[in-house]
């Protein structure tokens, strides 16, 4: 059971009708080249735009349900094929940076907002997510159980652990940032540690700040036939701008997470109540932290 993610490493055009008919079209390509899922970068209604004034925020905002999002469970349904498209997401006190998975018949799975703000810049300016999600998502090669982390989630264990505790088999992770070697490193020891799948699609390098690179971590380290470890990272892209299709063996990774010490078998969460402790103290204090309740 080989699923086919396409990452849409893509270049912003400037407008919102531009982003529409760039994404449909991204769509198609990568269902042509055979794709059961396609993933955008982060934002893509606005290329990850975040005005600093009120007003222009909220003019970039899309409904949920509205024509931006809803044309694209229209063409996941007309193409038999999933799709993760991001969005700036009207919301109330702030917008919030989203993304909907749809699945093949069109229908939303899964709406998540981003977590992990990132409050030391512009998304300050946002209303973070509430909790991380995991859908049985229908694809046409089956059932997948899927869930999502946007850019900064990334860099905190806590995002990618708790969607495995959920059942994700495959995290769906939207990025606008360079990913460099440790940002890459960090989505590798993620998939590594929870027995996961995590793609991530990223922007080119022609788009300030970005450099491409998006990927594929299949999560499985050790099969039976080989004396050393393997390398997870089944696709990483170069940073032009492109649709690129990775192949993932789930079969492979389900077989693996039944044996393997990884994951949830060996925890003990008795251990962890610092964790939740939501004290922060020097050298980690700053001015701008969001105070959440």
């Amino acid at each position: 059971m080989n699923l086919k993610i396409a990452l849409l490493q893509l270049q912003p055009t400037g407008t919102p009708e531009g982003q529409l008919e760039k994404g449909l079209a991204a769509c198609r390509q990568a269902k042509a080249a055979g794709a059961d899922i396609a993933l955008f970068p982060e934002m893509w209604n606005n290329g990850y735009t975040i005005p600093a004034d009120p007003a222009g925020l909220l003019s970039m905002a899309e409904d949920v349900d509205g024509a931006f999002v809803s044309a694209f469970g229209a063409l996941a349904r007309e193409l038999d094929m999933a799709v993760a498209v991001t969005f700036l997401e009207r919301f109330c006190p702030q917008p919030r940076n989203s993304m909907a998975l749809f699945d093949r018949h069109g229908v939303r799975r899964l709406l998540y907002a981003k977590v992990h703000t990132c409050d030391f810049d512009a998304e300050s300016l946002l209303t973070p997510g509430e909790d991380f999600y995991v859908t049985d998502l229908d694809t046409a090669k089956g059932m997948v159980k899927v869930g999502a982390m946007i850019c900064y989630d990334r860099e905190f264990p806590e995002s990618a652990r708790v969607l495995m505790l959920k059942g994700a088999e495959l995290i769906l992770v939207p990025n606008a940032c360079p990913m460099e070697i440790n940002r890459l490193s960090q989505l590798r020891g993620r998939a590594f540690e929870n027995m996961t799948a995590i793609a991530t699609a990223n922007y080119p390098e022609s788009q300030p700040d970005c450099n491409g690179h998006s990927s594929v971590f299949d999560g499985v380290a050790y099969l039976p036939d080989l004396p050393n470890s393997r390398d997870t990272c089944i696709l990483e892209a170069d940073g032009a701008e492109g649709v690129y299709l990775a192949d993932l063996d789930l079969a492979q990774l389900r077989t693996y997470r039944r044996h393997e010490v990884h994951g949830n078998a060996y925890r003990r969460p008795e251990k962890y109540g610092l964790l939740t402790s939501q004290r922060v103290e020097e050298p980690f204090i700053r001015p701008d932290r969001r105070e959440l309740i």
